[in-house]
């Protein structure tokens, strides 16, 4: 061993320190190399290795030896990847360190370095780095300087600013713009074009520009051009790494899965305000004299003092500090008679506000009602500043809507008009300004002063209201603002909504997503693979826009864990990753870098030849160079080092010829052998080579190796190059000859991959301008060739160009014809294809424009003026426009234009009609293909100009539809054609002229399958008048049979009919015979009906026209004259085999949603007409929507015809399609044709009585579609039709609920129609009669009924008194209490009627007015027990299933209930008057009637809780479960009947009387078992149900439901709410549930209602520690063990291996009663028969947890002195490692004996005090008890004897933490019970190792599948019982040996309480014990209970047979004292 190898050997005995720091260098080297790979092996960051090596790298990286401080650094990289956050304490001196020493090493070291200040930032230690930056830009070497620069550029381009503060860069920055180094100036502007990107470009202009010269200004506003996107973050800090290691393992799995960040982080908004320092403004205030200035008598002075405030208060951020003085002095000066100064003073306090911000708020309130009044000034300048000055206080955040309520409502009252609308201006400003919640807040505030301000007499503060109003509807919705704006008259209410219409477009028009670019970002990046060097000044390239940062999605597999640091340098593999854009720009290099990099890739003697002076020797170098590379297997690793040699060595200035061949050669060899070419390396070459193909000698082998570069990288990015070149170089032949070269290179690739536009610029701009000729020929040349792959389409490019070069052109043109599809490219691109901009070939290559913004709102607006040379000027102008994009234009926003002149269309002037057929027909031509999206439907306009009687119009027409048929293929075209052919309005002329046009365009196709869609307007064409148009139509019919195929013309045959049928046959003979089509075909053209045909256009193609986004069935209009009698037409027989209604797309749901409820009639508008004709479309088959739509009324009466006969078999898709119907109706109300009419009335009747047999009821929006028509309408001026109408309002009264239609029949009253009026008091009256009961909560509205007796017509003041009369009759005397105030006169009239109504009731014996009513409410009593049970009846009746397919609203049965059993009203109008009345109404009443008796169950409620202790609570308590029944039965009730469409007014108040008994917990602790039952069990199911959140106001009625639920949970009797939760567990019994959706199965549904009854039992179990004491324990446990018994052991087995939740949460509960209650749990089994057989499964569960709890330490003991945890010892606490072991054991010991003084826990703390004994004998336990009493260590010595003896005879307590036992010893042996296996002898040290923390509020922790399986195992070991004795005997050992003395006394006296209870016959004792005696019970008693009776009475039990429940637990428990007694545990 050589001397140096010892020494090395020697050293590395030595410590860290000194290897690393020992002089010897290779002893360094090998140290650092040794702790770099002990860093990586290092797994945890909390290794204390770390904390040992942290301090040795401030050192280790300052070593002087360059080798061995770049294996420092490598050290360090991998110290800083295995460590974490903590590694920061050292990062101070350690960047100080390296910033001093490594920046100015080898590059690879300056690398390294790099890399280490990112991991440091990494690990959040970013101001030590930020700190070390500081030191090191101040490095009087630039070299160093640079680096730092651009590790600070790249901790920012990764980490972003939220982890790297800008602030602090932004202040390093200025004083390195005037660096006296190039390099290190370019950094810091690349630096600063980051900052642009994270922060905002203006942000950094502000804060920066002002602080750099003018030319680096000039430089960077160039470069900042290209800075576009926003940033994104692509490396997180390691503390997030940490937090998604899941996440990322995920998208290894899936691949490149957008993660949550990418979505949801955004780049932070970063406001300049914190970027900036804050500048103290009230020093050099003070001195600059401004206190005097303002107190200066001359307004100039003045005016300048305040100016000076103002210049310092334009900094951007201020200095807080107490401006007080400075805001009152510019209070008096906002009032300066001068108002130059007002101005300054105003613009003082805008600046003041925008600099303190928040720090200003409280002077803005002090300053803002004087600037509001300040607003009457109608100055310009001040008005101006004023306003600028009010949006920054809100802006700035000074004030908010809150604040300025107050001020706002009195400067809405200032008597100047002007301070009232700039004030509403103001807060219109705010609220756009505002974000949402602060509106909702304040809105209330608001709405009222708007308001009222609309009611303002100047229209400018009116219109400002409105814009305020409009502001608030954008941000909180219409909702809040309903009630409001019902207060206003039409024409207001409309101005407004079309405002807030207009806000909304404003908005959709303005918030389009912005998108940006860059998708996932990857999370761990530079930390994981190789680092990546970036350097700042490479963001100054001037060539392509600085993306935001660029996506590289690592696919393969990312490390993790423990080697997550291993691979230092290794750069990730990546399966499949997406690339990055490539770098094109080559950064520079020095001959010695290149010559370095190369290292032994070339022979030295070749470079160093290749630099010869000689020439023969440089051309054999090159040639042996040449050699080599051919030479070389991996080429493509050297690829981008070869070509720069080449460019430097020999380079491009090479003079002689061979060798600049030679040079070619080697690169056009290199770049058509590499896979992969760098476009860099094209870049590098691109010049040299344009330069050689100038030149006549190398021109061949330059164009050859520019077209190897095209197959390459694709001569899209050639070209793009090679255009500057030329255009710059100062050699015409490197143009002329260039150009040439691209002349090969078109033909060679085509134009698929070249940019079309720049290519002709290029040619126009620079070929063509040429002074040289032959660059001119060339360009020529070019533009041929373009023109043989693109078209003629060229030629509107180059219209600009000289007359002789156009001709030139044209000839060049004609040598090079276009063609096409078969110009194929000769060579192809090697390059990926996603690398290159490949677009389509042909025509669509050459570049669109895009004109929108050419298409301004003037121009369209000037397409409608009324001046018809404005109108034509416009016209012409889209001709330009067009013109100017060269004919070829882009779809975008090319919409509104369209519509603009689809209006020209129809103009008046026909000459402008043709100018604008004829630009459609342009715009149709430049736009191609995508003119059919963006027409909007036009060329139906267009095919309507063919109706004209011009020829010169009709071929206009015509030549536009050549153009559009130019654009779009032809059977995009064929719908609008057939519907043309079918418009009566088209005349015969334009019908034969497009018939011709069609024959034309046919003629030139051969196969074209759409045309048999124009066969059927063709043939009914054949029946014309016109012989023309029969020819026309013949010709085409001939052309249409050529070119569809035979089948398709078959299946059409049967539509034929007439001479087209005939005509079709004859054609189609030559095929083969068709006689039996012909003879069907006959048939179907007499006969009434088809059902076999097929319906014809079922796609886009087929004649369906599409509307909006909806498709529907083309709609073919019936011509005048039609022959057919009959209901069935021949264009009816295709549709006949289809079903009336397609209801399969239907959602009714959505389409109520858009109804505007009101109750007022409105006249249809035209858009709602529109709008039902499309949903007739839709919806109604075509025969049946093309009668009713028609304008003809007989064949409207034929629609409604076929609705009857369908209405029997078709109603539930008639109810899915009523409200589509209904408003068909209404729109019939509304014509005036009696005949349709009628019939409409003849039809509704049936139709109700249809729903009623269905028990549907009208819905809020179907009724508020149809009633208020129908009342209005009700008053129709003939007296039949009155009749009907009055009939049809009585049926629908009374099917729909009465309280629906009241509100309608009501606005009726306000009609201008006095016969409505009439009619509508006439309602009134038959509800009042009929109805009563239901609209008893709306009777004041009699007093609109009332106010009627005083109108001048007498019939409506006579019906008015006959209503109130029937009210009198029915209300008595009550009623003037409804009429509201009368004059005296009308008091008489009704005074006088009310005693004639008197006189006749008493004729015809009708007792008294009012006494039915009062007779109906004493009755209800009587009869109550009978109407609940048919209620209950008709209730269960009517639950059937729901189906989904048509939402039934079943008619509830409280409606029928109050019309046949409970006659005229139930409750009275007045309500009920006590207690007991009230819960009658709430059981037996309606709905709406319980409403009346729960307001007086709430007010004695809040009554009694007010006083608690009063007498009204008591007898409130003991009628509180009679209450809460009857609650929880109208649960269900009220919300079916909301369910109908009713208001769910009752839902709310049912839940809210629920909540106000429930807050109580006196009230809460009465209701009983079987009540909370049924409560509970309803209230989960309406949770659960759909149909919920679909009601009125549905979900506040969930919310509702929920905090309703928790408050039972919280007050209701927990023992109630645990036995009825655990029952609940089990499956619902299927008649509970309301109704079954027709996707959802029973199973489905209990799994759901299951998950919420566990949710419920979590809640409880969550609080049982601080609650064990209020709930009965027994009854739980026996709730628990019914639940388990009843599943059995079978299915418990099944349901643990499936993870069922509710055997999970019944395991979870008891686990938590064993661990709060320890081994006690087993004395409360008094209700659990313990001796049956085979045992219960209860029992092994407890000791299982018994022993399992143990095991962990975890057990609690409840007796009297606290809870005591297992966890309480220390041998339990990890961190007690540093005790010593007497220390431990001594603690041990303190904690034994603390248990055995419990009396709980004495017997577990003495067998653990013997175990101690046993494990250290020598240990003197009674040392530790010397201050102890002598009975004390009697006890525990006389305790230990006993435990020995246990131990000697084999008995161990069940619940003593043990070691778990193996699962074999609980089946071994005996087939009944054996004993446990013997304890552990090392159990203390088990324990100790176990380190578990016990969470005394940790209940969720099931036990786990093993413990199942092991209670299992104990449960079927113990089956087969074989005699008493072995029960006797063997159960002693394995159940009751846990039971402590305590727990045997709380047996004893339980059991003298049952005793007591059973002597008593109270049967209730036994089985609900006290709960607040569970174990602190008398001990006393264990002594009077005589042994021998026990026994006996054991015996006798037994023998007994069967018995009750608590004879059952009697006997157990006396079987199990005498066990006790027997010697299993003696008591101590």
């Amino acid at each position: 061993m050589s001397e140096e190898e010892k020494l090395l050997k020697d050293a590395k005995k030595l410590p860290w320190e000194d290897r690393l720091l020992h002089k010897n260098w290779k002893v360094r080297n090998e140290a650092n190399i040794d702790l770099a790979s002990v860093c990586d092996s290092i797994t945890d960051p909390k290794d204390s290795r770390l904390r040992d090596f942290g301090p040795l790298f401030k050192k280790t990286v300052t070593d002087s030896n360059a080798p061995v401080q770049e294996k420092a650094l490598d050290a360090l990289i991998a110290f800083l990847r295995a460590a974490d956050a903590d590694a920061a304490r050292y990062a101070k001196e350690i960047c100080d360190a390296i910033v001093s020493k490594c920046l100015t090493g080898r590059p690879k070291t300056v690398e390294k370095a790099q890399a280490a200040f990112m991991l440091w930032v990494e690990l959040e230690a970013v101001d030590a780095f930020l700190d070390a930056m500081e030191k090191g830009i101040k490095n009087k070497v630039a070299k160093a300087v640079v680096p730092a620069v651009d590790v600070m550029f790249q901790a920012l381009s990764d980490f972003g600013a939220k982890i790297v503060p800008p602030k602090r860069i932004l202040k390093m920055l200025p004083e390195l713009f005037d660096h006296q180094d190039q390099n290190v100036r370019a950094s810091s502007k690349g630096l600063t074009l980051e900052l642009c990107r994270w922060i905002g470009k203006d942000p950094v202009k502000s804060i920066l520009f002002e602080k750099m010269r003018d030319t680096m200004k000039k430089e960077l506003e160039a470069e900042l051009v290209n800075v576009t996107g926003t940033a994104k973050p692509s490396r997180k800090i390691r503390s997030e790494q940490d937090k998604e290691p899941e996440q990322e393992a995920m998208s290894e799995v899936v691949g490149p899965v957008p993660t949550a960040e990418s979505s949801t982080d955004a780049p932070p908004e970063i406001d300049e305000y914190e970027l900036v320092d804050p500048v103290d403004i009230l020093t050099p205030l003070e001195k600059s004299g401004f206190w005097d200035g303002v107190k200066a008598t001359k307004w100039s002075e003045r005016k300048d003092a305040v100016a000076e405030l103002t210049k310092f208060a334009s900094t951007k951020r201020i200095a807080p500090g107490d401006f007080t003085e400075v805001c009152r002095t510019l209070k008096k000066l906002i009032t300066d008679v001068n108002i130059a100064v007002a101005v300054e003073a105003i613009q003082a306090i805008g600046n003041l506000a925008s600099g303190l911000r928040l720090h200003f708020s409280g002077s803005s309130r002090f300053l803002l009602p004087v600037l509001l009044e300040k607003l009457k000034e109608k100055k310009p300048t001040l008005m101006e500043s004023l306003t600028q000055t009010l949006q920054a206080m809100h802006r700035a955040g000074c004030l908010n809507l809150v604040d300025i309520v107050e001020d706002v409502r009195t400067a809405t009252k200032n008597k100047v008009p002007l301070v009232r609308s700039l004030t509403l201006n103001w807060v219109t400003f705010c609220t756009e300004t505002s974000n949402k919640a602060v509106v909702l807040k304040v809105h209330k505030d608001y709405v009222p002063i708007f308001m009222e301000c609309l009611n303002d007499m100047t229209p400018e503060v009116r219109d400002a209201a409105f814009s305020a109003l409009a502001a608030i509807a954008k941000l909180v919705g219409m909702r809040p603002l309903e009630r409001s704006l019902e207060k206003l008259d039409d024409v207001r209410r409309k101005k407004l909504s079309e405002m807030i219409m207009g806000h909304e477009v404003g908005m959709s028009a303005v918030l389009v997503p912005v998108q940006t670019s860059g998708g996932s970002v990857p999370s761990l990046e530079a930390s994981e693979g190789a680092f990546v060097r970036k350097s700042a000044a490479s963001m100054l390239t001037g060539k392509r826009p600085v993306q935001a940062a660029p996506v590289i999605k690592k696919g393969g597999s990312i490390k993790s864990g423990a080697n997550k640091k291993s691979d230092g340098t290794g750069q990730l593999k990546s399966s499949k990753t997406i690339e990055a854009p490539e770098d094109v720009e080559p950064a520079e290099m020095g001959l010695e870098e290149i010559e370095r990099r190369l290292g032994s890739l070339l022979q030295l003697e070749i470079i160093s030849q290749l630099k010869s002076t000689i020439w023969k020797e440089r051309l054999e170098a090159i040639s042996l160079l040449k050699q080599q590379v051919e030479g070389l297997q991996e080429l493509d690793q050297s690829v981008e080092i070869l070509i720069r040699l080449l460019c430097a060595l020999p380079g491009w200035s090479e003079k002689n010829v061979q060798v600049q061949q030679q040079v070619i050669e080697v690169i056009t060899y290199i770049a058509s052998t590499v896979t992969k070419f760098p476009k860099k390396c094209v870049v590098l070459c691109l010049l040299g080579i344009s330069e050689r193909v100038a030149d006549i000698k190398t021109r061949a082998h330059a164009m050859k190796c520019l077209t190897t570069f095209c197959e390459a990288v694709g001569p899209g990015f050639i070209f793009e190059r090679i255009y500057k070149i030329m255009k710059e170089h100062k050699n015409p032949k490197v143009l002329s000859e260039g150009i040439v070269w691209m002349v090969s290179a078109v033909e060679d690739f085509g134009v698929s991959h070249l940019k079309l536009k720049d290519l002709i610029d290029f040619c126009k701009e620079t070929g063509l301008q040429s002074s040289a000729a032959a660059t001119r020929n060339a360009t020529i040349k070019l533009l041929g060739v373009v023109h043989k792959f693109v078209g003629p389409d060229i030629k509107g490019f180059l219209a600009d160009v000289k007359p002789a070069l156009l001709s030139a052109l044209d000839t060049e043109y004609e040598k090079n014809p276009f063609e096409g599809a078969s110009a194929v490219p000769k060579k192809t691109v090697r390059a990926s294809e996603s690398n290159l901009s490949v677009t389509v070939g042909g025509l669509d290559s050459l570049p669109r424009e895009d004109i929108s913004g050419k298409i301004t709102p003037t121009l369209l607006k000037s397409l409608e003026s009324p001046d018809w040379k404005v109108r034509l000027e416009s016209i012409e102008a889209v001709t330009k426009i067009l013109e100017e994009a060269n004919k070829r234009i882009q779809p975008t926003g090319t919409v509104e234009l369209f519509g603009a002149l689809r209006g020209r269309l129809s103009d008046s002037n026909k000459n402008l009609v043709m100018a604008t057929l004829t630009t459609i027909g342009s715009v149709a031509t430049a736009m191609g293909p995508a003119v059919e999206k963006s027409s909007k439907g036009i060329l139906s306009d267009v095919l309507k100009c063919l109706g004209d009687n011009k020829k010169h119009m009709r071929e206009c027409t015509l030549n536009a539809l050549d153009s559009w048929l130019g654009a779009v293929h032809l059977d995009k075209m064929v719908p609008c054609i057939t519907l043309a052919l079918t418009d009566t309005k088209l005349g015969a002329e334009g019908r034969k002229d497009l018939f011709d046009w069609l024959s034309k365009q046919l003629a030139g196709v051969s196969d074209f399958s759409d045309a048999v869609y124009l066969l059927k307007p063709a043939c009914s064409a054949m029946t014309d008048k016109s012989s023309d148009v029969r020819k026309a139509a013949e010709t085409c019919i001939n052309e249409i049979l050529r070119v569809s195929g035979q089948e398709t013309i078959e299946k059409i045959l049967k539509d034929m009919h007439g001479p087209a049928l005939a005509l079709v046959v004859e054609r189609l003979k030559p095929y083969g015979a068709f006689q039996e089509s012909f003879e069907s075909a006959k048939v179907m053209s007499v006969g009434p009906t088809s059902k076999s045909s097929s319906r014809v256009g079922k796609s886009t193609s087929n004649g369906v026209m599409k509307h909006g986004n909806r498709t529907m069935p083309s709609r073919a209009i019936v011509t005048k004259g039609s022959k057919t009698e009959s209901v069935t037409s021949v264009q009816d027989i295709a549709v006949q085999s289809h079903a009336l209604f397609y209801v399969k797309d239907s959602n009714k749901e959505d389409r109520e949603r858009m109804v505007v409820r009101r109750f007022k009639f409105e006249e249809p508008r035209l858009e709602q007409i529109q709008d039902l004709e499309n949903d007739m479309m839709r919806y109604l088959r075509e025969d049946l929507h093309r009668r009713l739509l028609s304008t003809d009324f007989k064949k409207q009466v034929e629609g409604l015809e076929m609705l009857q006969k369908a209405l029997p078999s078709l109603a539930k898709e008639i109810i899915e399609v009523l409200d589509v119907l209904l408003r068909w109706f209404v729109l019939q109300f509304c014509k005036s044709n009696t005949t349709c009419l009628l019939k409409v009335l003849e039809f509704l009747p049936e139709l109700f009585d249809t729903l009623k047999d269905e028990a549907y009821s009208l819905t809020e929006s179907e009724a508020a579609i149809f009633l208020p028509c129908l009342i209005e309408k009700s008053g129709h001026n003939i007296e039949k039709v009155r009749e009907k109408m009055r009939e049809l309002t009585k049926q629908i009264v009374t099917i729909c609920s009465a309280s629906k239609s009241f509100p309608y029949i009501l606005e009726g009253l306000r009609s201008k129609n006095n016969r409505t009026r009439i009619e509508c008091v006439d309602l009134v009256g038959f509800i009042i009669d009929h109805h009563g009961a239901e609209i008893s909560g709306q009777l004041k509205s009699l007093q609109i009924v009332a106010s009627l007796t005083a109108e001048r017509d007498g019939e409506i003041r006579k019906a008015a008194l006959n209503t109130l009369a029937l009210g009198y009759k029915i209300l008595g005397e009550d009623i003037w209490r409804y009429v509201g105030k009368l004059t005296d006169a009308q008091k008489s009239m009704l005074d006088d009627r009310f005693k004639w109504k008197v006189r006749e009731m008493e004729k015809k014996k009708e007792g008294r007015p009012g006494e039915a009513r009062a007779a109906l409410r004493r009755s209800v009593r009587e009869n109550s027990s009978d109407v609940a049970e048919q209620s209950g009846e008709v209730s269960r009746s009517v639950s059937g299933p729901i189906y989904s397919s048509y939402r039934k609203n079943y008619g509830h049965s409280e409606l029928q209930m109050d019309r046949q059993l409970v006659p005229q009203s139930l409750a009275g109008v007045n309500g009920p008057t006590d207690w007991n009345e009230a819960l009658d109404i709430i059981s037996f009443g309606s709905p709406e009637q319980s409403v009346e008796g729960m307001k007086v169950v709430c007010h004695e409620l809040a009554q009694a809780t007010s006083d608690p202790d009063g007498s009204a609570m008591d007898e409130l308590v003991k009628d509180s479960d009679r209450l809460v029944s009857c609650l929880a039965n109208k649960v269900a009730k009220t919300f079916d009947f909301s369910l109908t469409g009713a208001s769910s007014r009752s839902c709310k108040y049912v839940l809210n009387t629920l909540m106000q008994t429930f807050q109580n917990k006196r009230l809460a602790h009465a209701v009983k078992e079987s009540t909370l039952d049924s409560l509970i069990t309803e209230l989960l199911l309406w949770l659960l149900d759909e149909r919920v959140p679909h009601m009125d106001d549905g979900s506040q009625l969930l919310k509702a439901l929920n905090v309703l639920m928790l408050k039972i949970l919280d007050n209701a009797d927990r023992t109630s709410s645990f036995v009825v939760l655990i029952n609940l567990l089990r499956p619902l019994d299927p008649s509970r549930w309301p109704s079954l959706a027709s996707n959802e199965s029973f199973a489905s549904r209990n799994q759901k209602f299951s998950d919420l009854v566990v949710k419920c039992l979590i809640k409880l179990t969550k609080v049982l520690q601080s609650t064990i004491y209020e709930v009965d324990l027994d009854r739980i446990l026996q709730s628990i063990h019914l639940y388990l018994q009843d599943l059995g052991m079978e299915e418990i087995r099944r349901r643990a291996g499936a993870d069922d939740k509710p055997l999970r949460m019944v395991k979870t509960v008891l686990h938590e009663l064993v661990k709060l209650r320890g081994a006690a749990i087993k004395g409360h089994l008094s209700m659990v028969p313990i001796d049956m057989k085979p045992q219960p499964i209860i029992l092994a569960y407890i000791d299982l947890n018994l022993e399992t709890l143990a095991a962990a330490r975890m057990l609690t003991s409840s007796g009297p002195g606290g809870q005591t945890h297992w966890g309480d010892s220390v041998a339990n606490n990890p961190s007690s490692g540093t005790h010593s072991a007497d220390a431990q054991l001594k603690q041990e010991l303190a904690a034994i004996f603390k248990k055995i003084g419990d009396k709980q826990t004495c017997t577990i703390g003495l067998y653990e005090l013997y175990r101690i004994t046993q494990l250290y004998p020598k240990v003197d336990i009674f040392s530790q008890l010397q201050n102890a009493s002598e009975a004390f260590r009697t006890y525990i010595r006389d305790g230990l004897a006993q435990m020995e003896k246990n131990a000697a005879a084999g008995r161990t307590p069940a619940s003593l933490p043990m070691p778990t036992p193996p699962p074999v010893a609980l089946t071994i042996s005996s087939p009944d019970f054996t004993p446990l296996s013997p304890v552990h002898t090392n159990a203390l040290n088990d324990a100790k190792s176990l380190n578990v923390k016990s969470d005394p509020t940790n209940f969720n922790l099931p036990p786990s599948y093993s413990e199942d399986s092991r209670a299992i195992n104990a449960l079927t070991s113990s089956r087969g019982f074989t005699s008493e004795n072995s029960l006797g005997d063997q159960r002693n050992e394995r159940f009751i040996t846990g039971v402590t003395s305590g727990t045997l006394d709380a047996i004893r006296e339980r059991m003298r309480s049952m005793q007591l209870a059973a002597a008593a016959g109270n049967p209730d004792a036994g089985s609900r014990p006290l709960m607040s005696m569970n174990d602190s019970l008398n001990h006393g008693f264990s002594s009077q209970i005589p042994h021998a009776s026990d026994r006996s009475g054991a015996e006798n039990t037994v023998q007994s047979g069967v018995l009750p429940m608590d004879e059952k637990a009697l006997s157990g428990l006396q079987a199990r004292m005498e066990r006790l007694k027997s010697g299993a545990i003696e008591h101590l």
